[in-house]
C-alpha cells in the first residue's frame, strides 16, 4: 500500500489552492491501494468518508493565518515522523519535510500592500515571516511542484532553487460545475440573481484584503468609465476581506453606487460567472489565477493581468485581453472598451483554450502530480 502524507493549510472545494489541495486529496484517495493522511485547519467533510483516509486537524488560533503556521508545520513534522509515508507534499513553507513542495504562490515574488499603518505593519510582518519559511522548505524540498511557468521562474529566479527539481503541473477542471455557458442560460442566470437582464456585466472575483488583486486600480477604471455617456456595463465584485466597507462608500460618495455591486463571498461562484459577461482581474501578482480558469472554462472571456500564470496559456490572437501594465488606470478601462466593442469576438478567440481547460479534470492534474512524484 503506497502512503501519502498532505500537509496544506486548508483542503476545501471554495476556490484557490485550497480547491487544488482538495482535489489532489480526493484524487489519492480514490487510487487503489493507498492510505492518505491530511495535515490542515481545514479539511472538508466529503475528504473524511473513505475509510483509506486519516486526517489531523489543526487549529488556527483567532482565525489567524499566520498564528496557525508553526502549529501546522509542527503537526506535519510529527506526522511525517510518525508515519514515515512513502511520499510528503507540502505546500510553500507550511512543512519542511525534505520530500515534495507544492507551490501555489511565491512569497519573494510579491510584497503585499494594504491602506493604513496598522494593517500595512501587520502584512509586511507576516510577508518577512512566510518568505524565511518558504526559503527554507524549497530550498531543502527533493522535488517542486509548481502551478505555471511564472511560479517556476519564480522559485528558479528569486529564490534559487536549483531547476532540475523544478516540475510544471497546471491545475484541473471541474467540467460540471464551470461547463461553458449559453446566452440563453445566460440571461436566465442573470434574473435568478435580479440582474437587469439588458445590461451587459463585468466581474471581478477576489479577496479585498490587500491591493494584490487590482482592485483599486479596476475601481478608478470603473469610475471613469461610469463618466463616458455610452459605457452601459454594470460591475459586480465578489469577494470579502477588510477593504470592502471602504469601497461600498467611495463608490456612493463618487455616484457610482448604481454601477456596481458587492456581493461578498459567494459559494455559488460558477452560477455568479454564469451571469457574468466578462471577467476582470489586473492582479500585481498571481502565480496562476484559478479564477480566471474557471470562468474561461464557463465560456466567458477574461481580461487578465499579462504576468499572470495563466496568461502563458493565453493564444496570441487574445493580447488584447492581457493587461500590460496594471497600475495603468488608463490600460485597464481601454482593455474593457475593446472588449464591449466586439464580446462575440472575444469569446470566440479563447473558445479554444475553453476547450482544452475543460477537457483537463482534477483526475487528469492528480495522475500528473502522482507521475511526477513517483518517477
Amino acid at each position: 500500500m503506497t502512503e501519502w502524507l498532505l500537509i496544506a493549510g486548508d483542503f476545501t472545494p471554495l476556490g484557490g489552492m485550497d480547491r487544488a489541495n482538495h482535489a489532489l486529496a480526493r484524487h489519492l484517495a480514490g487510487q487503489r491501494p493507498a492510505s492518505v493522511h491530511l495535515v490542515g485547519h481545514r479539511i472538508w467533510p466529503d475528504l473524511l468518508a473513505p475509510p483509506q483516509v486519516q486526517a489531523t486537524r489543526v487549529p488556527r488560533p483567532l482565525g489567524s493565518h499566520l498564528l496557525g503556521v508553526p502549529l501546522l508545520a509542527s503537526a506535519g513534522a510529527r506526522a511525517a515522523a510518525r508515519l514515515r509515508p512513502a511520499h510528503v507534499v507540502a505546500n510553500g513553507g507550511n512543512a519542511d519535510t525534505g520530500d515534495v513542495n507544492w507551490v501555489h504562490y511565491v512569497h519573494a515574488a510579491h510584497s503585499p500592500q494594504a491602506r493604513g499603518l496598522r494593517r500595512g505593519l501587520q502584512i509586511r510582518a507576516a510577508h518577512a515571516h512566510y518568505l524565511r519559511r518558504e526559503r527554507r522548505c524549497l530550498a531543502r524540498a527533493r522535488l517542486v511542484i509548481c502551478n505555471s511557468e511564472r511560479t517556476a521562474a519564480d522559485v528558479r529566479d528569486r529564490l534559487g532553487v536549483d531547476p532540475v527539481k523544478l516540475r510544471v503541473v497546471y491545475y484541473g477542471s471541474d467540467a460540471d460545475s464551470f461547463a461553458a455557458i449559453t446566452n440563453d442560460q445566460r440571461a436566465a442566470l442573470k434574473r435568478e440573481l435580479g440582474w437587469p437582464a439588458d445590461r451587459p456585466v463585468a466581474l471581478f472575483v477576489g479577496a479585498l484584503g490587500d491591493r494584490r488583486k487590482g482592485f483599486d486600480r479596476l475601481f478608478d477604471a470603473w469610475v471613469r468609465l461610469c463618466g463616458e455617456p455610452g459605457w452601459d456595463v454594470d460591475l459586480t465584485v465578489t469577494g470579502e476581506g477588510a477593504e470592502l466597507p471602504r469601497w461600498r462608500r467611495l463608490a456612493a460618495e463618487l455616484g457610482v453606487g448604481d454601477r456596481l455591486r458587492f456581493l461578498g463571498f459567494r459559494a455559488d461562484i460558477a452560477r455568479v460567472m454564469g451571469a457574468a459577461d466578462v471577467l476582470v482581474h489586473p492582479a500585481r501578482y498571481e502565480a496562476y489565477g484559478l479564477g480566471v480558469h474557471e470562468a474561461i472554462c464557463r465560456g466567458i472571456p477574461a481580461i487578465v493581468s499579462a504576468s499572470a500564470g495563466i496568461a502563458e496559456l493565453y493564444p496570441a490572437s487574445a493580447g488584447d485581453l492581457l493587461i500590460d501594465d496594471v497600475e495603468d488606470v488608463a490600460e485597464i478601462a481601454d482593455r474593457l472598451r475593446r472588449w464591449r466593442a466586439d464580446p462575440a469576438s472575444a469569446a470566440a478567440r479563447l473558445q479554444p483554450l475553453s476547450e482544452r481547460l475543460r477537457t483537463r479534470s482534477w483526475d487528469h492534474m492528480g495522475q500528473e502530480i502522482v507521475r511526477v512524484v513517483t518517477a
